[in-house]
This record gives C-alpha cells, structure tokens and sequence, in this order.
C-alpha cells in the first residue's frame, strides 16, 4: 500500500531513515550557527573525512560552478560559500545513489546547476553559486522516492506513460505529494537557507516562492532548457512550458533566451565529460 502524505513527510524529515550523513555535519551545523567560528575552522572539520572531501571538492570544479581550480576545502568555502559547502556535504550520499542507479537524473540535475550558475551570471545575478546549488539539487525529491517509495515510483511512471501527464500530476495522484515539496521537506531537515530550499520546493510552480522569487525563477527555466536540450533524462516524456511568471520576473526575451540556449549547449559538452569522467572513476 502507497505511504500516506503524512507517513511520508514523517520519513523525510526523520534524517534516520535517510542514507547515512557524514558525521561532520553536526559539528559543520554547530560551527555555521556561531557567528565567531572561522572559515578555516569549518573547512579543517569537513576536511577530517577524505572522501566526503573529495567529493564536495569534485563537485565544486564542475561545470555548475566554473571555477575548475578549487584545491582545498577552505577555498571551496571562500569562492562558494560555506552554505553550498554544506548543502554539497548534506548531499553527497545521496549523490552517490544518483551516479549508480539513475546516471540520467544525475546527468540531468548537473546539467540543471550548470545552466542556473549561466542564466544568474547572464543576467548579473547575485549569489550565482548558491543559485547553481539549488539546480543541482532541485530534483532531489526524485532520489528521496526511488528509496523510499520504489513500488509507489513504478505506479508513478506507469500512469505519467500510460495518460501522458507529467511525473509531477503523477506523483500527486500516487502519493499527494510530489518530489519538488519532498525536496523542500527535505532541505528543511536538513536546515538548509531558505534560498536554497524555495527554489528546490517550487521549481515547478514560481508562483509560490515568496522570498527568494528570482532564485526560484532561474532554476525554473534552467529545468525547462536541459528538459528541451534532452541532456540527462529528467523522468519527463515531454518537455514542460516555461511559466510566464518566471519570464518576467527574469525580464527575459526572445533574443535572451536563444542567447542562453546556445551558451547552455558549449557548457552541456563540458558538463557531459564531467560526468563521463565521475561514472568511469
């Protein structure tokens, strides 16, 4: 029987019954909270794990960011911010499913970080990378339930193929939910900002983000374009409408846009080798 929506959200914001976090995150979320401690004191706890830091150092010179001479944990703070630092620590078990069991999400969700970091650096956005983190993580939700929900997936899948509706009014039919509002559940157990978590929670309807709008609108649009540019596999069998609010609110035009289109296409054969170059590791 499909979990409840209440039994579900229990699940989720019980970080228990989720992959195992590093156990440098409690000392990483007692240090963010103390407005004394220091860059370098943050970077020496999440550098005591070697492969949790090699992870986020991995993450943090691919295309979604740009950098590509990130070398220490302590510089990944300092060009990234300790809260994309922290939400590519928080993330990266959960990554590490992605890369084996569903390569085309993984391709997809990089793909949608390297498109959001390009549309805010287009349109002289600030805080790009936290903008590209949200991208990266937007699709969250989905990962959260193949593990958690892996009979309910199969039924969500059935039925978006068999009435040709997208995952998300599958999702919400199956289990009265969907993934974008476990992903915002989700980045809530994990005390992640509210910047990151709106647009992770509404990236299908920006109408609803109320703080952090343009965030919200950016990644929106970067999901429609690696949707239409068919990179990754999303779920999705058609390519969902860009919503009129979101263009706005990003005063976007027809030139913009095939602007962004062509600059998204260079960046998605970075990001390709990228990921050829993780998966073969």
């Amino acid at each position: 029987m499909t979990k409840s929506r209440s039994d579900l959200k229990k699940i989720i914001m019980d970080t228990r019954t989720l992959p195992t976090l590093p156990n440098v995150i409690n000392k990483l979320n007692s240090l963010s909270d103390n407005e004394k401690s220091s860059v370098q004191e943050m970077a020496r706890i999440v550098s005591s794990d070697q492969v949790l830091s090699a992870r986020i150092l991995r993450l943090a010179n691919s295309p979604s960011y740009g950098f590509y001479r990130v070398s220490t944990i302590s510089n990944a703070m300092i060009l990234l911010g300790v809260n994309v630092v922290k939400s590519l620590a928080l993330s990266s078990s959960i990554f590490a499913i992605m890369e084996k069991d569903s390569i085309g999400l993984w391709e997809h969700s990089l793909g949608v970080g390297a498109a959001a970091n390009l549309i805010a650096n287009k349109l002289g956005l600030p805080e790009c990378e936290e903008i590209a983190t949200a991208g990266l993580l937007h699709d969250i939700g989905k990962v959260i339930i193949t593990i958690k929900c892996s009979e309910a997936e199969k039924d969500i899948l059935k039925l978006a193929h068999e009435r040709q509706i997208y995952i998300l009014e599958a999702e919400r039919e199956i289990i009265d939910t969907d993934h974008a509002e476990i992903g915002g559940w989700l980045s809530k157990s994990w005390f992640l900002p509210d910047k990151l978590s709106e647009p992770i929670a509404f990236h299908h309807d920006v109408a609803k983000s109320k703080n952090h709008h343009i965030k919200t609108a950016v990644v929106h649009i970067a999901d429609v374009l690696i949707c239409a540019s068919g990179f990754g596999n999303s779920g999705e069998s058609f390519v969902p409408p860009i919503q009129k609010i979101a263009w706005d609110t990003l005063n976007l035009n027809e030139q913009l846009l095939a602007e962004l289109i062509n600059e998204i296409e260079d960046r998605l054969v970075e990001v390709k080798a990228f990921c050829l170059e993780m998966i073969n590791d």
